[in-house]
């Protein structure tokens, strides 16, 4: 359990600290880092449990989504303030890092089980932000809908 607070304070700090680099305001900065370390959180749930790093990875990329956009609508801002950041985290850097180290020791085999790994792991981040985004996309219409036709009657 501590192991999981430290992880979460740590990308606190580092979704903090890229926000700050990417000169988000400064009213919204720990919002993006709450959204950041929830959504580490999440993935590394999901890869302790499932035992998969793209399936954590998509359910990171979820929560992410998740977050953000119910961050954007609170706040009325946009969600890409929240989504950046939030999802750098996520990026699987040292899987990138190892793949292009394989290739330069030459070992090609090793380069392309971790680069699919790694592909697959940017994919499930780019679909967790689809899928998360579309389905609140229906639920938010769906809502505006109930409304309008509750004021009807």
């Amino acid at each position: 359990m501590t192991h999981l607070l430290i992880q979460f304070v740590l990308a606190l700090l580092a979704t903090g600290g890229f926000s700050v680099i990417f000169r988000i305001p400064v009213r919204r900065i720990p919002f993006c880092a709450l959204v950041g370390a929830f959504g580490w959180i999440t993935e590394e749930i999901a890869v302790y449990y499932y035992s998969s790093p793209v399936f954590g990875c998509f359910i990171g990329a979820c929560t992410v989504g998740l977050l953000s956009t119910l961050a954007s609508r609170t706040l009325k801002d946009a969600s890409t303030i929240f989504v950046i950041p939030g999802i750098l985290c996520l990026v699987p850097g040292l899987k990138i890092f190892n793949t292009m180290y394989a290739l330069l020791k030459g070992d090609i085999a090793e380069a392309a089980q971790i680069g699919t790994e790694t592909l697959l792991m940017a994919g499930a981040i780019a679909l967790g932000l689809l899928t998360i985004g579309a389905i609140l996309r229906v639920f938010f219409a769906l809502a505006r809908k109930t409304v309008t036709l509750r004021d009807k009657f």
